[in-house]
């Protein structure tokens, strides 16, 4: 039977990722996941697509506090609590083509991030009162927000479909490369290579309480995977990879010939409830019409 085996939360849209244990699922996807985001003097979102070296900042989960950390650069913390920030400001900010409001983290976090980047930036917290709709025409009658996340709440990835892509990779002599790539949130293993593709619901079994989840659209992939995260930069000999291998079998017609990796998911019960590692998963296949 299927299982978790990974679970991960990014607490700084496209900065690095916390492996967890555990993680408390809420209707915005997994606690403290993108809830915070680097953006720029305009209020645009800055992403590794453009700064690589967002992958070099790390963060960590205090009491009370977001750790950050990078290298070369003090600790900086920030609050947990939105009610916990300092008189903020609110500051018009945009993901794509999604303007909302976010709050301003102060001038501390604004000049960690500008000399970390070496250009103005700063880190803005989102405004819980904001509801960030996902783009029906994927969920259909189920509705779901996220917040900034680059369309929906969560990202699943089963194990052997990296490990298909690994073996590709290997077979003609370049490096593997780790889950971190793609960046998801659930990890399954006992599912066969790309099975997610083809799944329609997952029930993942927390104790008793049974968590819906709905995979509801591919997920389309940027060069973001080429990022090595521990250098945040592509690999100087196969700086194009995974993308120039996926290309050979990952395109989808339904998508346009883009390449896809993994399935963007919505939750429709088990708000609350604390997903993982090792929970048993049911998967209910669906081929379509």
């Amino acid at each position: 039977m299927p299982a978790v085996s990974g679970l991960y939360v990014y607490p700084i849209k496209s900065c690095a990722g916390i492996a967890l244990k555990e993680a408390r699922l809420l209707e915005t996807g997994l606690e403290y996941d993108r809830n915070w985001m680097v953006i720029d003097p305009s209020g645009l979102m800055l992403t590794q697509r453009s700064h690589g070296r967002l992958a070099l900042i790390r963060v960590a989960l205090g009491a009370s506090e977001l750790i950050i950390s990078a290298p070369g650069m003090p600790d900086l913390r920030t609050p947990l609590a939105v009610s916990a920030l300092d008189r903020p400001a609110l500051i018009a900010t945009r993901v794509w083509r999604d303007s909302m409001s976010a709050f301003d983290t102060g001038p501390q976090t604004e000049a960690w991030f500008s000399s970390f980047l070496g250009e103005p930036a700063r880190l803005v917290r989102f405004d819980p009162a904001v509801r960030r709709v996902v783009d029906p025409l994927w969920t259909g009658d189920l509705a779901a927000i996220t917040q900034f996340a680059d369309g929906f709440p969560l990202l699943v990835i089963g194990e052997a479909s990296l490990a298909d892509l690994n073996r590709r990779l290997s077979g003609k002599g370049a490096p593997s490369i780790p889950m971190n790539r793609f960046r998801p949130n659930l990890v399954l293993t006992g599912l066969d290579a790309y099975d997610e593709d083809y799944v329609e619901n997952l029930v993942v079994w927390a104790g008793d309480e049974a968590v819906r989840l709905h995979l509801v659209k591919p997920c389309t992939r940027c060069p973001m995977p080429t990022i090595d995260q521990v250098s945040g930069a592509p690999d100087p000999e196969w700086p194009n990879e995974p993308l120039d291998t996926m290309s050979g079998y990952r395109g989808n017609v339904r998508l346009g010939g883009a390449l896809t990796f993994g399935q963007n998911a919505i939750a429709s019960s088990g708000f609350g409830a604390v997903l993982g590692l090792g929970q048993q998963v049911d998967a209910e296949l669906g081929f379509g019409d």
